[in-house]
This record gives structure tokens, C-alpha cells and sequence, in this order.
């Protein structure tokens, strides 16, 4: 081990040896040294929860970290998120609403077991050079703007030193530089998560005999989905593992479940039994025996931050910063966008160029992207036991994800200040729209609960029924010149607006009694429920009617029958 380093990584889990492996491949001879708490390789399916990756995150580790080959070698592909929204007989989950895609998706993503993908990137990273110390506490950090910095860690029970030009601090929960510095803060999101792992093969396709079911799907690819059950206040997933085990995992609410009706193994299969019982009928036997591999609990999970990265050469990523939920799995599409800020920042410095305003506008990109993507699970584990408004609720949220930074990273905008520019330096760009703009649905989407309460049964709802969702999809990695690409943001930005009308106008018409073709300004969409509310525009030259295609789409979406409608 040298005493000098360019890059010291304080924790060797998914982002530091992500950024490690990016920095590397940029860059190889940078010296980098990664210190890692964990004395051994990770289990090979008893480790980290984190397993299903969507199109951001696979993006980056397919195409940016050049792990293509891996990924479809040693972990399973994955066929989408799927929903089972509550019906009135649980029991049977051919009754349940089901919402997921019915082909194979364009664009891949992957079931990955952390255990297996962290022992492959840690292989991978000191092939390529770089220095990893497992069994290494850090005790001190010294940061010493005017010269190296200096790390102090315990290993073997023995204290050593080293210095570095930067401090990538990939710690997790354990905050290192956030916790010397001061820069936590809180997140009004508090709910909390437990998982575990049984041994085999679990196929949600074997929960029921009726072959109709079974066979509207290829064969497998239930299978292979990312499934959740949802009923308010929580939701439990079913992942498979490429090593042929499975997690299950319960997320919830605890002005609904408190924690600890479900914070160990014995009271989480209770749990099941009271709120799932099929999934507890179907998972309980396999845990008896040596069939639990593990369990884990993480209390009040979200988090905040004030700071991220430093002209003073350090910088967080992954947990270590900002973490939000683990609905939609977008751990990994933060750990790729904050790799990616890192990276730009190391590279930059190391090659002498000035990073000050490249550090202070990724923060500020970083931290606004976190802002706006709260509101998408703030209070909202209160509307999951509501089929027509999840079902809505999840397509927005998917159409918004694939339209706008899904698009964007996959260009590689996030580093090019140019386009930042366009996008966010002033109130009326698209950037800023855009988070205005899904704060004011996720508002809407709330102020709707008290009015709908159907429970549906015994439907079926793929995401690509909507052609604007199969536009979304197909042209995230299509790769577009800077000016093409606002231009792009721009006619995607016109159809979330369109979409977003065309939603409220149905649920207006529900709620309000208005008319089913009257035209919105989408940034004043409201029910008028709440006092001091944006006054709804339906006279300026701002408010619009949605074009055919995006009617058309919603219609598909709306579970009532449109005489019903139209007389509610």
C-alpha cells in the first residue's frame, strides 16, 4: 500500500465500487484506494437489499461501467415492475388487479443480487488496478483543502494513515463526512422497510391452478417481474435472484403499520397473514428450517442532505447523501447520476481545471432532482390502497421518469453545463417546469383520495397499452446532439402537460362535476379543496385540450365506464 493517492472511495458497496470502476475506465492511471468496513466477500444472497434495477441505473451499469456482459451472463433480466392492487378476496390473486407490461420491454433492466454483483465489481475494480482494503474502519478524516488530505483507519487492529487529492465518501448510513461536517438534512418521509431472503425459486405464476391466468403471459416472465402487492400504507415485494433464491421485503407506513408490528421475522409472517394472506399462505413454509437466510430491518430509511460536493475536493454518493424510497427501485439511477457528478468533478480537478461552479451547479442540480422527486412518495403510502388512483398515479410517474431524466442521463446531460443551463438557470425553463409540474399531479393526487373509493377486481392494465408511455420507453437511450435534445425535453415536456389535463379533466368530472372537454393551464391543476389554492385557468392562452392520442391513452387508464362518469 502507497502513502499517496489520488482518489481514497470510504466504502467499497454498490456506489463506491461503481465509482472506482468509472473513474478508472476514464482514466487509468489514477490511483485510487477503496477502504471497505466489511472483512470478507459479500454473502453470495444474504446481503444488501437493493435487487431490481430500472432504466436509468441499467443504463449505467450496462453502457458507462461496460458490464453488459455480466449482467446478462450472472443475473436474471427482469421483466418490469408489476402491481396487484387490493380486491375484495385477497385470497386469490386472479381477482386482484394486475398492472405490468405483457411483452418483453425494449429498453433492459435486471434483477441483480447485490451479494453476487458487489464480489464481481470488486473483482473487476482490482483487476484494473485499483487498491481495496477490506476489514478497514475509518477512524479520521482530515480534510485539508490547502494540501492532501488525510485518512486515518483501523485495520487488523492497528491504526494507518494515508493521503489523498479527494475524499469520495460512499460510507452508506454511516454518513462519514456528513456526520464531521454537519450537512444532514431531515426528510418529512418516515417510513420504514424489512426484508429477507428465502432459499428457491418463488413464481407468483404457481399462486393459482386457472390456466387462463397463467398463460396470458409468456411463460416466465411473472416470473421475472419486480412484483409488489399494495393495499394502503404499505407494499410487499417478490424478487427472484439470480442465484435462485428470493427477497421479500414489506415497506410501510407507520401512521398505518407501526414498525413494530412487523420489525422481526416472526411478527413480518404475522403481519402477512393479517394484510397478505396469500403471500403469507405461499411464503410461510418456506422459511421454516434453514429456509430464512437472513433478516433485516431499516427504520425511517429516508434522508436527506445540505451538501454533496466541495471545490475543496471531496464529495458523497449513494446512501452516504441523499436516499429517498425504495418504490420504483431508484437506488441505483441516483448512485449512477451521483457517480457520474463525482466522476466529472475528479476528472476535471485531477486534469487542473477549476471545478468551483461545476461543483456548485451539480449540488444544486443534485439536490433540486431530490426535491422533486419527494413529493412522488411523501403521504403517498396513504393512496396504495386505491386501485384507480395508484394506477394513474404509477403511469404519470413512469411517464415523467422515461420522459425527462431517464432521457437526459442516458445523453450524458447531466455534466454538460450547457444544457444544465438551458434547462434550469431561470423559473419558465423546462427543468423547472418539470419538477412544478409533478408537484402539482402528486398534489392532485391527494386531494383526490377522499373521493375515490372503488375496489376493483379481475383486471389487467400493461403500460404499453398507452402509446405515450411506449414512446417514453423506446427512445430513452436514443442518442441526440445537445440543441436536438432540448428540443426533444421540449415536445416531451408538451405531452406531460397534455397528459397531465387530460388526467385532471376525468377527475374533475368525478369530483367537481365539470365538463369533460374544458381546457387547462396544467400548472394551476387543482380540485379547489384546500384553502389559498392556485385559482384553475381554463380562459388564458396557457390552458389547453389534449390532443386525441393522449385522450385516448387516459381513457385506458380510467376504470369507470364513461356514462358513469359522466353522471358522477
Amino acid at each position: 500500500m502507497q502513502q499517496n493517492y489520488d482518489v481514497v472511495i470510504l466504502g467499497g458497496g454498490l456506489a463506491g465500487l461503481t465509482l472506482s470502476l468509472q473513474l478508472k475506465n476514464a482514466k487509468p492511471d489514477i490511483s485510487i484506494l477503496v477502504l471497505e468496513r466489511r472483512e470478507s466477500e459479500a454473502a453470495t444472497a444474504a446481503h444488501k437489499v437493493g435487487e431490481s434495477t430500472v432504466e436509468l441505473g441499467t443504463h449505467y451499469l450496462r453502457e458507462v461501467l461496460d458490464l453488459k456482459g455480466y449482467l446478462e451472463t450472472h443475473e436474471l433480466p427482469k421483466h418490469g415492475l408489476r402491481f396487484f392492487f387490493p380486491s375484495k378476496t385477497k385470497e386469490d390473486i386472479t381477482s386482484r388487479v394486475e398492472l405490468g407490461p405483457r411483452f418483453r420491454l425494449p429498453v433492459p433492466s435486471h434483477q441483480v443480487d447485490r451479494g453476487t454483483l458487489e464480489n464481481h465489481l470488486l473483482k473487476l475494480s482490482r483487476e484494473k488496478g485499483n487498491e481495496i482494503l477490506l476489514g478497514s474502519k475509518v477512524s479520521n478524516v482530515e480534510i485539508l483543502p490547502e494540501s492532501l488530505h488525510e485518512i486515518s483507519f483501523i485495520k487488523d487492529g492497528e491504526e494507518q494513515k494515508v493521503n489523498c487529492k479527494w475524499i469520495a465518501d460512499a460510507s452508506g448510513r454511516a454518513s462519514i463526512l456528513k456526520r464531521k461536517l454537519q450537512f444532514q438534512k431531515p426528510m418529512e418521509h418516515h417510513s420504514n422497510a424489512v426484508w429477507w431472503r428465502l432459499k428457491g425459486v418463488i413464481d407468483v405464476d404457481t399462486w393459482t391452478d386457472k390456466k387462463d391466468w397463467q398463460s396470458f403471459l409468456e411463460p416466465g416472465l411473472r416470473y421475472l417481474s419486480t412484483v409488489h402487492f399494495m393495499d394502503t400504507g404499505y407494499w410487499l415485494w417478490v424478487i427472484p435472484l439470480g442465484s435462485k433464491n428470493t427477497s421479500i421485503g414489506i415497506v410501510a407506513d407507520p401512521a398505518v403499520h407501526p414498525f413494530e408490528t412487523f420489525n422481526t421475522y416472526d411478527k413480518a409472517v404475522e403481519w402477512m397473514k393479517v394484510n397478505e394472506p396469500l403471500p403469507y399462505k405461499m411464503l410461510e413454509p418456506l422459511g421454516q428450517g434453514d429456509g430464512l437466510m437472513d433478516f433485516k430491518i431499516l427504520k425511517h430509511y429516508a434522508h436527506h442532505s445540505n451538501k454533496l460536493y466541495s471545490k475543496d475536493r471531496w464529495g458523497v454518493t449513494g446512501e452516504s447523501g441523499a436516499f429517498l424510497d425504495p418504490l420504483y427501485s431508484p437506488g441505483t439511477d441516483f448512485i449512477a447520476m451521483n457517480n457520474s457528478w463525482l466522476s466529472d468533478l475528479i476528472l476535471r480537478d485531477l486534469g487542473s481545471e477549476d471545478i468551483e461552479i461545476r461543483a456548485s451547479v451539480f449540488e444544486q442540480s443534485h439536490l433540486a432532482l431530490v426535491d422533486s422527486w419527494i413529493p412522488v412518495y411523501q403521504n403517498k403510502y396513504l393512496l396504495m390502497g386505491n386501485t384507480q388512483i395508484m394506477v394513474i398515479k404509477i403511469f404519470w410517474d413512469w411517464a415523467t421518469y422515461w420522459a425527462v431524466p431517464a432521457h437526459l442521463f442516458a445523453n450524458k446531460a447531466f455534466v454538460n453545463l450547457r444544457i444544465l443551463k438551458d434547462l434550469f438557470a431561470k423559473e419558465d425553463f423546462l427543468g423547472r417546469k418539470f419538477g412544478r409540474l409533478n408537484n402539482i399531479m402528486q398534489d392532485l393526487f391527494l386531494e383526490w383520495l377522499p373521493f375515490e373509493k372503488e375496489t376493483f377486481s379481475n383486471r389487467y392494465i400493461d403500460p404499453f397499452d398507452l402509446a405515450f408511455l411506449r414512446k417514453f420507453q423506446e427512445e430513452i437511450e436514443v442518442q441526440r446532439a445537445p440543441a436536438e435534445l432540448i428540443e426533444q425535453i421540449a415536445i416531451n415536456m408538451n405531452m406531460l402537460e397534455q397528459i397531465a389535463v387530460a388526467i385532471f379533466r376525468k377527475v374533475s368530472t368525478q369530483v367537481n362535476g365539470t365538463a369533460v372537454d374544458i381546457k387547462v393551464n396544467p400548472y394551476t391543476i387543482n380540485l379547489g379543496k384546500k384553502e389559498n389554492v392556485v385559482v384553475l385557468d381554463t380562459e388564458s392562452e396557457a390552458a389547453i385540450s389534449p390532443g386525441d392520442m393522449i385522450t385516448k391513452d387516459v381513457d385506458v387508464m380510467w376504470f369507470y365506464p364513461e356514462k358513469e362518469m359522466e353522471t358522477a
